[in-house]
């Protein structure tokens, strides 16, 4: 089976269309795992403020961000940093993954491992 990694880059700051971006691509990672796909969600870019921002009962992802939580991997630290979203996403308890160092940036999610290892890449 071939592994899908479901990457949000949309910020959350972003307006409607940021918020369907990240509402997609959240259902499109709750329909898959419920088919039994293996798939994982992953935020990365600025979209690294998303999930201090669904982790909050009143927003209407809420509870999607809830139901998918268990596949969501973690948040780009490095990219966290850039985008001033590290102190936001303790609160969420979410890891912040650094397995790839880059000039200037504190460590990245290799994205390029998923492609190297056969997956799909879907970007939001």
């Amino acid at each position: 089976m071939t592994k899908t990694a479901i990457v949000v880059l949309s910020d959350a700051q972003g307006g409607e269309e940021s918020l369907g971006r990240v509402f997609n691509a959240m259902f499109l990672a709750y329909e898959m795992n419920e088919n039994g796909q293996s798939v994982e969600l992953i935020f990365q870019g600025a979209g690294v403020r998303w999930p201090a921002e669904l982790s909050k009962p009143g927003h209407p992802g809420h509870d999607l961000y809830q139901a998918v939580l268990p596949i969501v991997r973690g948040a780009c630290g490095g990219c966290a940093d850039v985008f001033g979203a590290t102190e936001g996403l303790a609160s969420t308890g979410l890891e912040l993954i650094r397995e790839r160092e880059i000039p200037g940036v504190g460590g990245i999610i290799d994205l390029s491992q998923y492609m190297r290892d056969g997956a799909r890449l879907i970007t939001f």
